[in-house]
């Protein structure tokens, strides 16, 4: 006797459990991945890849730095030291506060988190070749519903590839 499909409830509990099965441990290996690009090719620590992404983001200075990473200034400091040693990132005097700099990326420390990224980018389509065109598109589908739930109010055009190269800034 075939069984009963399940329920709303119930296909809720399993959509719930798929989704802590899939997205936590796919994004550590996605972020893994990004991190040991940034070290073993690129000679970045952790620190100075996250001061990188986050001054790209906006956060230009030290102490917002630090509150955001919760960690101390000198360790921030430390990080920005190498980046800007590096050419990576440069501080410029704050405009209204001269004794506060601004820290910016160099065209350098825009291309090398650029190149990181098209790296990553690259292992997850070659994880991501296997796939049908009929999974793909499922997918997609999934992803966008799952979009416009937890973000309501943006645009989310699903069958283009966003233009910053679909990796996080």
């Amino acid at each position: 006797m075939p069984e009963n499909p399940p329920n709303a409830d119930e296909l809720l509990h399993i959509l719930l459990d798929q989704f802590w099965d899939t997205f936590p441990p796919t994004w550590n290996h996605i972020r893994v991945n990004i991190r040991a690009l940034a070290a073993r090719q690129f000679d970045l620590t952790v620190e100075q890849f996250h001061v990188l992404r986050l001054i790209r983001k906006g956060i230009t200075s030290a102490s917002e730095l630090a509150e955001v990473k919760q960690i101390s200034r000198p360790a921030v400091s430390q990080a920005v030291d190498g980046l800007a040693e590096r050419g990576l990132v440069v501080r410029r005097t704050h405009a209204q506060d001269r004794r506060r700099a601004q820290l910016e990326l160099t065209p350098a420390g825009e291309a090398l988190l650029d190149t990181i990224f098209q790296h990553n980018r690259a292992w997850m389509a070659e994880k991501l070749t296997g796939l049908s065109a009929e999974e793909m598109r499922a997918v997609i589908q999934g992803l966008t519903v799952l979009h416009q739930v937890f973000n309501p109010s943006s645009q989310f055009d699903n069958m283009k590839p966003p233009a910053t190269g679909g990796h996080p800034k």
